[in-house]
């Protein structure tokens, strides 16, 4: 009798969750149900992390400079046009939500070229997280609120992807990488305004915000990417692990190897 009143309970808080649900994304990609992106991120995680290395072991690295060229400045124009296509915003947060997806592809390219070091769980984390968290935005709340850190999100990556565009370009670009060390105080700015915008909320009266969980989802994504992020400076640049190679007068065969899709120094988070 217990479990069939756990069983109604469940029920009926399906029911409830189902109902809630943005009708206009019933038919969207990927929207239907939480389970496809679940089983794409699992094995995107699989792939990275056992799979791909051990497929890789004893391959050649693959040479990526023109894929690498092309992703990079893709995702630029792809962030530009989000940061500026407001008109439909459901429509835009799921094609911010879908570019999480995309974005699985620098995980995908490090293993490709046996970067493997670069897999970190700064990095696996981020790319592992926010589609997973976004489908639930996306499917409740689109628009709003909630929308603020996508959209200071993609101002951030047409900064970060430019300058691994440019890196993948080749020794010729070298002199245009002067303020890579600057990528990573960017990257803390973000997570100080997302976490300073979220936190409105709770000084203002009435707030007729819908889903206040969200809240608390984009309250914790800035205050544990900023701790994260705070960790990564402290490692790369106060002990002066992963000082700009420019600076460091070093060669430019040593500085693009493991940076020519950007995540060597700043893990292509955020």
């Amino acid at each position: 009798m217990e479990f069939d009143q756990i069983k109604s309970s469940a029920a009926l808080m399906y029911d409830e969750f189902i109902q809630n649900a943005d009708r206009r994304t019933d038919t969207w990609f990927l929207m239907s149900s939480p389970l496809p992106q679940t089983i794409v991120i699992a094995a995107y995680i699989y792939f990275v992390t056992s799979l791909g290395p051990r497929m890789m072991q004893n391959r050649k690295a693959f040479d990526l400079k023109g894929v690498l060229i092309v992703y990079n400045f893709g995702v630029v124009a792809l962030s530009l046009y989000m940061c500026y296509e407001v008109s439909h915003m459901a429509s835009t947060c799921w094609l911010y939500y879908f570019s999480k997806f995309i974005e699985m592809l620098d995980t995908i390219f490090f293993v490709l070229r046996k970067k493997n070091s670069q897999v970190t769980f700064l990095h696996l984390f981020h790319h592992s997280i926010m589609p997973f968290t976004w489908w639930f935005g996306v499917r409740f709340s689109a628009g709003g609120m909630g929308t603020f850190h996508a959209l200071l999100n993609c101002i951030v990556h047409v900064i970060m992807y430019s300058y691994y565009g440019l890196t993948a370009l080749g020794p010729n670009y070298q002199k245009y990488l002067w303020w890579k060390k600057y990528l990573t105080t960017i990257q803390l700015i973000q997570f100080v305004m997302v976490t300073s915008h979220i936190s409105q909320y709770f000084f203002t009266k009435h707030c007729a915000y819908q889903f206040p969980i969200f809240v608390y989802i984009i309250g914790s994504y800035g205050l544990i990417f900023l701790f994260l992020f705070l960790n990564f400076w402290y490692h790369a640049y106060t002990k002066g692990k992963r000082l700009p190679k420019v600076l460091q007068n070093q060669t430019w065969a040593h500085h693009s190897n493991g940076v020519m899709n950007g995540n060597a120094s700043h893990e292509k988070d955020e």
